[in-house]
């Protein structure tokens, strides 16, 4: 019985001492709680280093103002790593209302998609800054105000942009990173300003780019849209604000008579062009080389069209034998002169290109976000140059024209590109616009195949390999040989899924196939 009530008292003083550890840690609590809703409202800086109510888009520094209770100044937050703007697109809650831990406080759309903006803790709406659909705001910009007592929610009537001033600045310190490589792009991006309608590179944001096609302006590049963005980027909203009828005509370089109707437009476009590219920039280890503006805004359309399109590729193997037997009988047939190649391989190949268009038609269109656009004319870029001297200059209805002229428009490209004396972009028709399909021969550096990027808005890039001689089976059934020599290349068909499904990719490789083996057909 001793040890039974000694055993009992034992766990009676333990039961005790839990319970008053619980009492003590329940009434610092209340305590602390009670301290803070009670500090003077005179107190300048907000010392509760807790984790703030809505996470890393609250400051914990923020200031309490004399005028003002306690509260928390939000800025926008930055939803993703490269998150650099937003717009709000709907304020979940209003003014007044509490939410707690996990209730959605706004929607906010970026350049790539749209999520909702979580609490992380309880608290309460004091004042909306921003109102829904109000452009694009930088992250760290202030949105809305936050307290703890809903009593306080009054005192923020009057509340205003510029008393939060002093709270956003440690917010606009945090992303730091992000301007550096703005601030490193003004050289090259000034000039485009002056001449985007030529197709040098436009700095926009994906969401403007997706807007200008909906509306039926076509590409940014070829609109004069004055950008408002960090380090005069596009956004979405100089999109929604722009007017076709209010703004310059553009300068259309597309023929030498357009170019020579309008001297005064061309002369700034074509001053750019031939300004020299600054001298290398030598630094610890490395080399720095800048780039004309075409090779940027072609690397920006790549860019942009890698990330948005679902991209998938066909290959399909060519005998060419035919087809170099009907270049042979043209060229010869033709006065050429000594710096006159004649029709090349290439120049045969594009236009069997072009004709497989006109008997699978769905592969010549664009994805319209809401509807599938499909071309009458086949404008084919033709990616010639390396390098910084990489471009992609447009042949124009290449279904309807001649061999021969398709070959002429090629070889000024390329003298342009080579540099030859007296050369001139403004000259060239189609140079820096973008066609309805995308043609890469790589052959001529020994590559077999490549899986090309679709340009965007078009929906095929096809990419051509080396021409070599291999052993291929004979189909010759009167011949006793197995096996024969034969002169193949490779062809590899980049798809959007969005609009040229698997079905389709591989019917126009199979009439590309028919056209190129059965060559006659190209001069019906």
């Amino acid at each position: 019985i001793r040890l039974t009530l000694s055993s009992l008292l034992g766990n009676c003083r333990r039961i005790g001492s839990i319970a008053t550890i619980m009492a003590m840690s329940l009434g610092r609590t209340v305590l602390a709680r009670a301290a803070r809703r009670s500090l003077s409202s005179s107190s300048r800086y907000n010392i509760n280093n807790n984790a703030s109510i809505l996470g890393g888009a609250f400051n914990n520094n923020s200031r309490w103002f004399s005028s003002y209770p306690p509260h928390e100044v939000v800025g926008m937050p930055s939803l993703s790593p490269t998150m650099e703007s937003g717009t709000i697109a709907a304020w979940n809650l209003g003014e007044g209302d509490s939410f707690n831990a996990g209730d959605s406080i706004c929607t906010v759309e970026t350049d790539k998609a749209t999520v909702d903006f979580e609490a992380q803790d309880e608290g309460v709406v004091a004042k909306i800054i921003v109102q829904a659909g109000g452009g694009e705001i930088p992250c760290g910009t202030p949105i809305l105000v936050t307290v703890e007592d809903e009593a306080d929610v009054p005192s923020f009537k009057d509340f205003v942009v510029e008393a939060a001033a002093p709270a956003t600045a440690p917010v606009e310190a945090a992303p730091t990173p992000a301007p550096t490589p703005v601030a490193a792009a003004p050289t090259p991006a000034a000039a485009p300003a002056a001449a985007a309608p030529t197709g040098e590179r436009v700095l926009a944001s994906p969401r403007a780019h997706t807007l200008a096609k909906e509306k039926g302006y076509g590409e940014i590049s070829a609109l004069r849209i004055v950008g408002t963005g960090p380090g005069g980027r596009i956004i979405a909203q100089d999109v929604l604000e722009y007017e076709p009828s209010t703004a310059p005509a553009p300068v259309v370089a597309e023929t030498t008579t357009a170019a020579a109707a309008t001297p005064a437009a061309a002369a700034p476009a074509a001053a750019a062009a031939s300004t020299p590219l600054p001298e290398p920039v030598q630094g610890p280890g490395y080399t720095d080389y800048s780039l004309p503006t075409s090779a940027m805004e072609l690397a920006s359309r790549l860019h942009t069209s890698k990330q948005n399109v679902p991209h998938y590729y066909l290959s399909i193997d060519l005998s060419l034998e035919s087809l170099m037997e009907l270049r042979s009988s043209l060229n010869s047939t033709m006065k050429l002169d000594e710096n006159d190649g004649g029709i090349s391989v290439n120049d045969l190949l594009m236009k069997a290109a072009a004709a497989a268009m006109k008997t699978v038609p769905a592969a010549n269109a664009s994805w319209m976000e809401n509807f599938i656009r499909v071309y009458d004319s086949v404008d084919i870029n033709v990616v010639v140059g390396n390098g910084s001297s990489l471009y992609a200059p447009v042949i124009r209805d290449a279904g309807r024209r001649g061999l021969k002229a398709l070959s002429d428009d090629v070889a000024a490209a390329t003298a342009v590109v080579e540099g030859e004396e007296g050369s001139d972009p403004t000259t060239v028709p189609g140079f820096g616009d973008v066609g309805t399909f995308t043609m890469v021969n790589l052959g001529m550096f020994g590559v077999k195949s490549a899986a090309p990027i679709i340009r965007e808005p078009q929906a095929c890039a096809l990419a051509l390999g080396v021409i070599e001689n291999r052993i291929v089976p004979n189909d010759d059934a009167e011949s006793e040989e197995i096996y024969k020599e034969s002169v193949m290349m490779t062809a590899t068909l980049s798809c959007d899924h969005r609009v040229v499904d698997g079905a389709v990719g591989a019917q126009w490789l199979s009439a590309f196939k028919n056209h190129v083996e059965n060559p006659v057909t190209l001069l019906l």
